[in-house]
């Protein structure tokens, strides 16, 4: 019937004209409606007799649905949380059901599952939480049969610490420009400038922390780092639909080597890539998502100089930690690879250069860092409308000491600022804090906007520095620059 239905659409005849045909695809096999909670509870079962007796009932059903839980396995067994019995078998019966050859290569099987439209049976969140359990208790409570969910659960990764085991930083301590001797002129900070105030948040600190929950100029906000995607990203706290600001912990979870924090008010899972909520109780409410607020990653020196009224924060964070360059992540900075698997969807560039993401109304576009440094001033549209992109202070090496890599060396992004423009023609200024436009009129460079000579405003457009594998993984259909 396959055949024949392929056959008759090549030729150009339908349903409607043959209408007595029906050429649907004939449903997946499965296993008997109502086994799968039992087939998934002797998976982890101790004795291997009961392991292998699903094992083949559910190859005999051909139930791909099944695959998920077999590559679950396949980590759970080497991290040591589902025992080794019946381990072998496991993984022959995943290359049975899945076609694939890749024994117990859990990242190789991880990525492949990304590029698949496969399912997971029913049960399957539930059962991961108890089997993650050991590892954070409190996965119990997270991963539920009933959450709701807008990911595919079997692509949630243990990242390796408990929920904040990587501790968030609260209100930290911050001193005034003048008073901070800790900080060196050359260093990065991801600076950001709203509520008419400026704070700068040093790496160094931040590569310890990731999350840091403060308040500036009167507006709550979340600074949200992700170390494996090289993306720090600043959140308003307060949610549209919410009657309190939200307040981030780290889940020790991830998605598609994305960090997931979980708001302490419902312990919904958000990516820190798109300020979503992908699993838990806020997940389908009002469409929430959280409002990105104007960052940048710079030298200190630099955004010292352009908000001379800056706070900057402290290393008395609480904390003992050896806040140097380089530590812990260096050797991974300055590595090419990957820590967790994430599937390649776009090759244009290597999966570790950085670029500069744009998003609107569900549009993409990204921009090659490297290009941007390079031409200094870059004119450009995105979402139909003139856009300019600011990249002048060049790109920023970090020198540093890494306990497993010894001395490191890697670079962390630069300063690249967005503006809507009225049209296109900016070009540099007489000086770095300034652009002309396609008049010569010289308008100044500002955290919140370009400014005219006669109060014209063209306002930032708040973007994401990332590594190329994690935007893609996100944003598959991103546009890039002709």
């Amino acid at each position: 019937m396959a055949r024949l239905c392929g056959a008759l659409a090549r030729v150009g005849l339908g349903l409607a004209a043959l209408g007595w045909l029906a050429c649907a695809e004939p449903p997946a096999p499965t296993v008997e409606a109502g086994r799968e909670a039992a087939l998934l509870e002797a998976l982890v079962s101790e004795q291997e007799a009961v392991q292998e007796q699903a094992l083949a009932e559910i190859e005999a059903a051909g139930d791909q649905r099944f695959v998920a839980p077999l590559i679950e396995l396949v980590r759970a067994g080497q991290l040591g949380i589902a025992g080794r019995v019946a381990y072998n078998q496991r993984v022959i019966a995943l290359e049975r059901l899945s076609g694939k050859e890749l024994g117990g290569d859990w990242f190789g099987w991880a990525e492949w599952f990304s590029s698949t439209d496969l399912t997971e049976p029913p049960g399957f969140a539930g059962w991961k939480g108890r089997l993650l359990s050991p590892l954070e208790p409190r996965y119990l409570e997270i991963l539920t049969n009933d959450a709701p969910t807008a990911i595919r659960v079997a692509e949630i990764d243990w990242g390796g610490v408990p929920i904040d085991g990587i501790p968030p930083l609260e209100t930290p301590e911050h001193v005034p420009a003048a008073d901070a001797d800790h900080m060196k002129a050359a260093e990065p900070v991801i600076g950001v400038a709203v509520g008419g105030a400026s704070r700068a948040y040093p790496l160094r600190i931040l590569d310890w922390h990731e999350l840091v929950n403060d308040t500036l100029g009167g507006i709550p906000l979340t600074l949200a780092y992700c170390t494996l995607c090289g993306s720090g990203i600043v959140y308003d706290g307060r949610v549209a639909g919410l009657d309190e600001p939200l307040r981030f912990g780290t889940s020790g979870l991830l998605y598609r080597s994305n960090k997931l924090m979980y708001d302490r008010s419902t312990t919904t899972l958000w990516s820190q890539l798109t300020g979503r909520p992908v699993l838990g109780e806020l997940v389908g409410r009002n469409d929430l998502e959280l409002e990105l607020l104007p960052a940048v990653v710079t030298r200190w020196g630099d955004w010292k100089l352009r908000n001379p009224d800056t706070t900057v924060l402290t290393p008395n964070t609480g904390h003992d930690r050896s806040y140097e360059p380089g530590e812990p992540y260096g050797g991974y900075f300055a590595s090419r690879d990957k820590l967790f698997p994430v599937f390649q969807n776009r090759d244009e560039l290597a999966i570790k250069d950085r670029i500069f993401g744009l998003v609107d109304d569900g549009h993409a576009k990204a921009w090659d860092l490297g290009k941007l440094v390079q031409s200094n001033v870059t004119n450009d549209e995105f979402a139909g409308r003139p856009l300019v992109l600011v990249a002048t202070s060049g790109r920023i090496d970090v020198e540093g000491f890494n306990a497993q890599a010894r001395p490191v060396r890697y670079d962390v992004g630069g300063a690249v600022r967005a503006y809507a423009t009225p049209g296109p023609g900016f070009r540099l200024g007489p000086d770095d804090q300034s652009l002309l436009d396609a008049e010569g009129q010289r308008w100044q460079i500002t955290e919140e906007a370009l400014i005219s000579p006669t109060g014209a405003r063209a306002p930032r457009r708040p973007g994401t520095l990332a590594y190329w594998f994690a935007w893609q993984a996100f944003h598959p259909k991103t546009e890039l620059p002709k």
